[in-house]
């Protein structure tokens, strides 16, 4: 039973969809549940499996883990106690209507997916990003009109590279699940491919929310003025200005950061402040 729930856990967070496990890890008395017995959920339409023992006890649990995966204020978990028995009392101790009479405290574990960044073009910087984003065991895929620059010579680690004219990489983003890229980056050698990356990436997300979960948050490398003239772009192509405000640029947190290297940690750096719901702008040693 564990390695069945623990592979469906696995396959769920390989979707990028959040999973929470549920754990027996101490019992007392009659409990319809032994330690080491689990459950898993997913947000993929709140399916689950395993068990805990089933009755009312196994409800609270399904509960009580589909709060948590809405629950982006608590993103890592807890352990809660239950009393089998509706007069149950003590420190933190959740009775439900039982006659078993025991007790059962489970570990609730919050397991976000890991980031999957689609960098847009392969040249520099992406290749400085590469690096770090192998170390940190975080998924990548790579676009490029360019075939020296998107092959798996270059880039042996990526999950998809796609060769492609801008129109064809379109379509087959077009295609593919919303939630399958975290962050898309767009790096391109070409301000004018870029462009029309963007706009068409904005077209096909224009009813979801860029928030790296329903759909990948999106961020552009360069200067406000070239921003600014994206921005034009896209109000005349009838591109809301909300969606265009969703838009990072420039992207990477404010180092002073120069080169490839040293932009790559400003980006990271920026995406696991998103990916964590941190505030960057507090000391994680308070």
């Amino acid at each position: 039973m564990t390695a069945t729930v623990l592979r469906w856990a696995l396959e769920c967070l390989g979707k990028r969809k959040s999973v929470v496990l549920a754990t027996v890890i101490q019992t007392s008395g009659s409990v319809p549940g032994k330690v080491g017995a689990r459950i898993a959920m997913s947000d993929l339409g709140n399916s689950w499996t395993g068990t805990v023992g089933g009755a009312g006890l196994e409800m609270k649990v399904l509960n009580r883990c589909n709060e948590l995966i809405k629950e982006s204020s608590n993103p890592y978990g807890e352990v809660k106690t239950f009393g089998l028995n509706k007069g149950a009392k003590g420190y933190e101790v959740q009775p439900l209507d039982s006659l078993c009479g025991g007790r059962v405290t489970l570990s609730f574990e919050v397991m976000i997916p890991m980031p999957h960044i689609l960098l847009i073009g392969g040249g520099h910087c992406s290749q400085a990003l590469v690096h770090s984003i192998d170390l940190l065991e975080w998924s990548f895929s790579v676009h490029d009109t360019r075939a020296e620059f998107c092959n798996s010579e270059l880039f042996p680690s990526a999950n998809k590279l796609y060769h492609s004219e801008v129109a064809d990489f379109l379509k087959s983003i077009e295609s593919e699940d919303a939630s399958e890229f975290s962050d898309i980056l767009l790096l391109g050698h070409d301000w004018s491919e870029d462009q029309e990356r963007l706009l068409g990436l904005l077209d096909i997300y224009s009813n979801l929310e860029l928030d790296g979960s329903s759909a990948p948050r999106i961020g552009v490398i360069g200067s406000r003025s070239k921003w600014q003239e994206f921005e034009k772009q896209g109000l005349a192509k009838g591109i809301s200005q909300e969606m265009l405000d969703s838009v990072i640029c420039p992207i990477g947190l404010n180092i002073g950061a120069q080169s490839p290297e040293e932009i790559a940690i400003a980006v990271l750096a920026q995406i696991m402040s998103n990916f964590k719901n941190i505030d960057p702008n507090k000391p994680s040693w308070r």
